[in-house]
């Protein structure tokens, strides 16, 4: 069987991260995010796939290839524009056959669910995740195990089953969606050729998500699918560590890294491959760095995603945070990740100040940003590719 991953958008919400990379290819515990749901689709036996592209295609395509490194057979396919699920569902016509699933490449799910779903019988499936607040959703209406409706945030709603995104379908799907019109949205809504299947008696189930639901839509859920994969990755160490460094619980290590004496390391933590890590600097539990990073001497990270090529300099606190690659830090750049009445961090996205439903979080910084020595940055401050800072300037 195979799946057709929709890969197509910037994530527009995600700016200045995907300044010069799709969303899907951002990186959480050191792996692009649609890797990790490739390895999730394979370990649960799927042998291809389609790749729905737009976006910066050429990064996922140069990354990925035809998909040798992984002993599977990927199609890469252009989106003209990105007009919706059901358009871009659309675009796998002829590159599959018999039932497919469907993935989207920001939703983190495991190869449990996945083989759940290949095992089903009906002429499509739909996975449901509980949830508390169904009225913010696409909730579906059920009879026993069928699927009878799909409601779009209704405020009466008949379940707490939420749309989670991920669906088996048949090719008779396509013939669906050929048929479905323009949404309130100006969008070609797979829901809506769903809704078409089920009105023609189709048999329509749904499969419940009992594992957590990591949807990565805005950038700090970055963090929290980070602090969840560096939980169920397998340490390793690969790279030279000196006699008086620490390292305590399950850190990895990649090859040509060296983690040099008095480096007081408290996993999960990752580190990629040929970094220079200290001396006498604290990395505290889910922080996960690139490859080619630099973090030198009296640093404390905490809870941080660190792209490749980074340079983080002397006498730098850096918390809650995700850093773009190729940034640098002047010595004694300083992280406030915490508001002092306690309150959420709002952080400002597509020009509007957004509740990010955290009381820590520190920057989200693009790529090729460069601090000056003592610089000051406050919580949820957002900083676009390429800006800079002068010495002792405060960010806001």
């Amino acid at each position: 069987m195979k799946a057709v991953i929709l890969a197509a958008g910037e994530g527009t919400r995600m700016r200045p991260l995907t300044s010069s990379i799709p969303k899907v290819m951002l990186p959480v515990a050191n792996k692009p995010m649609l890797e990790h749901i490739v390895d999730s689709a394979i370990e649960a036996g799927i042998d291809g796939f389609v790749f729905v592209t737009g976006y910066h295609e050429e990064v996922i395509e140069q990354y990925f290839g035809n998909g040798d490194r992984w002993n599977v057979i990927i199609d890469h396919v252009h989106q003209e524009e990105q007009l919706g699920t059901a358009n871009a569902i659309g675009y796998a016509k002829g590159h599959v056959k018999d039932k497919f699933i469907v993935l989207n490449g920001d939703v983190l799910v495991s190869s449990d669910h996945i083989e759940h779903m290949i095992e089903r019988k009906e002429d499509a499936v739909i996975t449901v995740k509980r949830v508390d607040n169904p009225s913010d959703f696409g909730v579906i209406e059920t009879d026993g195990n069928k699927v009878i409706n799909i409601i779009e945030k209704p405020e009466f709603p008949p379940t707490d089953l939420a749309n989670a995104g991920i669906y088996l379908f048949s090719e008779t799907i396509f013939d669906l969606i050929e048929q479905t019109t323009l949404s309130p949205r100006e969008e070609y809504e797979i829901t809506d050729s769903l809704q078409m299947l089920i009105n023609s008696d189709a048999d329509v189930g749904y499969e419940i998500l009992e594992e957590e639901w990591i949807d990565i839509g805005r950038p700090w859920d970055m963090l929290d699918a980070n602090a969840v994969l560096l939980r169920r990755t397998e340490p390793s160490v690969k790279g030279v560590i000196e006699p008086n460094a620490t390292l305590i619980g399950d850190v990895s290590v990649g090859r040509g890294t060296l983690i040099r004496n008095g480096a007081y390391i408290i996993g999960p933590v990752i580190i990629g491959d040929d970094c220079d890590i200290g001396p006498n600097c604290f990395i505290r539990p889910s922080t996960a760095i690139g490859n080619d990073v630099h973090i030198g001497n009296a640093v404390e990270v905490k809870n941080s995603i660190i792209m490749d090529g980074t340079n983080i300099g002397h006498l730098t606190y850096l918390g809650d945070s995700i850093i773009g690659r190729k940034c640098n830090f002047g010595a004694g750049t300083k992280v406030a990740n915490l508001r002092h009445d306690g309150k959420n961090i709002k952080v400002k996205i597509k020009g509007k100040l957004t509740d990010s439903g955290r009381r820590k979080l520190g920057v989200i910084m693009g790529d090729d940003v460069h601090t000056g020595i003592n610089s000051s940055i406050n919580v949820g401050t957002v900083m676009e590719s390429g800006s800079y800072t002068g010495p002792g300037e405060v960010v806001r």
